[in-house]
């Protein structure tokens, strides 16, 4: 009788589970699962710090302490570049410019916050954004009034030191208002842009860190600002003015190691103003790029090939004076400075790339640059 009532209760079971299925695991694009941190600069030109704020699993922001870089801040840097801010792959250094003094600062990430462990000079004049690749640290310096700008290499070492690297200091193709610098996911290769010029410069990098260059190219519409590389080194740009009549665009191509660049997709126009800031997710499925005149985050979506398509010419409306962009490790979170209002807001990415407002952090001291996440 036993047995029986045993094999009624399986074969119950067995046709629960055909009617009602297991749920399939939604993408982690919507569930980031571990808790991180999201990091901006005062860029204070009477003492920069870093504001770091910690992340909860949901993708709301707390704020948890603000640390010195012993430099200064500039009030001419605030919407002119990307990545003022770069976390390193294993989220273990971050590295800040100080654009008033003409340096940069390595940080030491730790779970109280951060850890100064260095400040040296940029090699140049007036710091804008900064990238690293495992140990290799690359600066562009915009120049001034009396110095053109140019790029320069540091190795970090393991106790967070930064020393230059031998004939790594290279130059722009001229004065050229450039707007960001950043390693090719290889670290073969470093791309800066030009709005002045409307130039996009690749250098190839060797094993040693030291890079050599300018190749310089035209890019496919006016003014490139930000951009970020998918998983196949394929290079997403944004131009502020690459679209009809002064409205955005972006830009796609293939990349070489020897200093080649190829348009894939030549400015896909978003209908908004000033696409400035730009981002990839992980996965390299969307791409999302800042209208600062708009108060617009416009969406794309990216082909195995490189090519783009306009997902969403909004998929978010920020305000006016929106500017850098900041994605979680794992894209499940973007995270916008707002310099108008003063805020951050955050957006959960969805697996469609459509974007839904979570948070809204204020006191945000007007002038921050820079924004980087885990």
């Amino acid at each position: 009788m036993k047995k029986q009532n045993i094999s009624i209760l399986l074969a119950i079971v067995s046709l629960l589970v055909l009617v009602f299925p297991a749920a399939t695991a939604k993408p982690a694009t919507e569930h980031p699962g571990s808790p991180g941190a999201l990091y901006i600069m005062t860029n204070d030109p009477s003492g920069n710090s870093v504001l770091v704020y910690s992340r909860a699993a949901d993708g709301t922001l707390t704020w948890t302490g603000t640390f010195a870089t012993n430099g200064l801040g500039a009030a001419g840097l605030t919407g002119s570049n990307q990545g003022g801010l770069a976390l390193s792959k294993d989220a273990k250094s971050l590295l800040v410019v100080n654009a008033g003094s003409n340096g940069i600062s390595a940080f030491l990430v730790n779970h109280g916050g951060l850890t100064l462990t260095d400040r040296t000079g940029s090699g140049g004049t007036f710091p804008i954004s900064v990238t690293i690749h495992e140990n290799v640290v690359y600066v562009l310096n915009a120049g001034g009034k009396d110095s053109a700008g140019n790029i320069a290499g540091f190795y970090l070492n393991d106790d967070g030191k930064l020393s230059s690297i031998p004939g790594s200091i290279q130059p722009l193709s001229g004065n050229t208002a450039p707007a960001q610098i950043s390693f090719n996911p290889t670290g073969s290769v470093l791309v800066v842009t030009e709005k002045s010029t409307s130039l996009i410069d690749i250098y190839a990098v060797d094993s040693e860190g030291v890079a050599t260059g300018p190749t310089t190219h035209a890019s496919s519409g006016n003014t490139p600002f930000g951009f970020a590389f998918d998983k196949k080194d394929q290079l997403i740009v944004s131009e502020a003015a690459g679209g009809p009549s002064g409205t955005s665009a972006v830009s796609s191509y293939g990349i070489s190691n020897t200093g080649g660049l190829s348009p894939v997709s030549g400015s896909i126009p978003d209908t908004q103003l000033a696409a400035c800031w730009l981002v990839v997710t992980g996965n390299s499925q969307y791409a999302y790029t800042a209208n600062a005149h708009s108060g617009t985050i416009s969406s794309y979506a990216i082909a195995a090939n490189g090519e783009i398509t306009l997902l969403q010419a909004v998929a978010a409306n920020t305000g006016a004076g929106n500017l850098d962009l900041a994605l979680t490790r794992n894209s499940g979170f973007l995270y916008q400075f707002i310099n108008a209002s003063h805020t951050i807001e955050g957006f959960s990415v969805h697996s469609d790339g459509s974007l839904t407002l979570i948070d809204t952090v204020t006191g945000v001291p007007a002038g921050a640059d820079g924004l980087a996440a885990n």
